[in-house]
């Protein structure tokens, strides 16, 4: 294979992956334990869904800030809806999950018709209703905390397979759910024609407004995925639930190779950027190196993930 820029774009976040396995591996073998890997899983899979619905709004060109008060707003609702339907999934709860899903859809929704409707910027437009989020779920709760102890729900967390919780391996089915959405639809290819270029897709035919909804609704349902999978692993739910999800999604999405200004990337550099994020955490942990070395090596890793991914030649100021 010829060494290209795009060659090194394309495997830089999988080889950087895998000289970090290696690096903590070597330092301290616990790190391959099955635990370990199984706690790198768990801790990955919340941030795993935000990051896959940020990664279409990203490859649409555009930017999502509201996902930690879409996703703590999410996860109240969902407590509370969880225990009014008799706070088991056997005893009817399990509506509480298709209702929630249709709620982070219409959140999405209206984030986007924010964006598109007011042609308020991305960035503005889903930091304030994020904001929005954060806010309704303190009215909700009042500030309180809303726990859920249906073992059944909780198997999610507690019953294994091979050593890795249920959660897991619902969330590589999603994982394979986008990755289709992704590829093997004309949602999903409309994303793309968007970030390349609204005028081009707009002249192509591609109802752009109508995309860039769909987009953000879209993001919306793995939010809201993001929220039910954090109270099946803490048991409860507040309004600061979703706290931190921004800056692990955006960094996993931008180090994993998805480029900010739309077109390139995908689910699968997501999908390698939060694991990239969260073997740094854990690798830290388990070598007993402080938590500020972690956060300044992923500021690193973004500069130079954005450096890879930005073609100078294209740009003549950056903004």
């Amino acid at each position: 294979m010829k060494l290209t820029r795009e060659n090194v774009i394309r495997w830089a976040p999988a080889l950087v992956l895998l000289g970090l396995v290696v690096l903590f591996a070597a330092i301290n073998p616990a790190f391959l334990s099955q635990r370990n890997l199984a706690r790198i899983a768990l801790a990955s899979t919340p941030a795993m869904m935000v990051a896959l619905g940020v990664t279409f709004i990203i490859v649409m060109g555009s930017i999502d800030l509201s996902m930690e008060g879409v996703v703590s707003l999410c996860a109240v609702l969902f407590c509370l809806l969880f225990l009014r339907l008799g706070g088991s999934l056997g005893a009817g709860a399990w509506l509480a999950i298709p209702a929630i899903l249709l709620c982070g859809a219409f959140f999405g929704w209206l984030t986007g018709m924010v964006h598109v409707r007011l042609q308020i910027p991305s960035f503005m437009a889903s930091l304030a209703m994020g904001f929005v989020g954060t806010g309704a779920a303190v009215l909700v709760t009042g500030g309180d905390i809303v726990r859920i102890e249906d073992d059944v729900f909780r198997a999610l967390l507690t019953w294994r397979i091979l050593g890795f919780p249920l959660m897991v391996y619902i969330a590589a089915a999603l994982v394979l759910l986008a990755w289709f959405i992704q590829n093997h639809t004309t949602l999903g290819r409309n994303f793309y024609a968007v970030g390349g270029g609204e005028e081009l897709a707009h002249a192509s035919g591609v109802n752009v407004r109508r995309v860039r909804l769909a987009g953000f609704a879209l993001a919306g349902v793995f939010y809201a995925i993001a929220a039910i999978f954090q109270v099946a692993r803490l048991g409860q739910a507040e309004s600061v639930t979703g706290a931190n999800l921004m800056f692990v999604a955006i960094t996993s999405v931008v180090v994993g190779g998805v480029a900010l200004w739309g077109g390139i990337g995908g689910v699968l550099n997501a999908v390698v950027g939060v694991l990239i994020v969260n073997v740094i955490g854990n690798g830290m942990v388990v070598i007993g190196l402080p938590n500020y070395l972690q956060d300044g090596l992923l500021g690193v890793l973004v500069i130079i993930a954005v450096v890879l991914s930005t073609d100078r030649r294209l740009v003549s100021f950056a903004k």
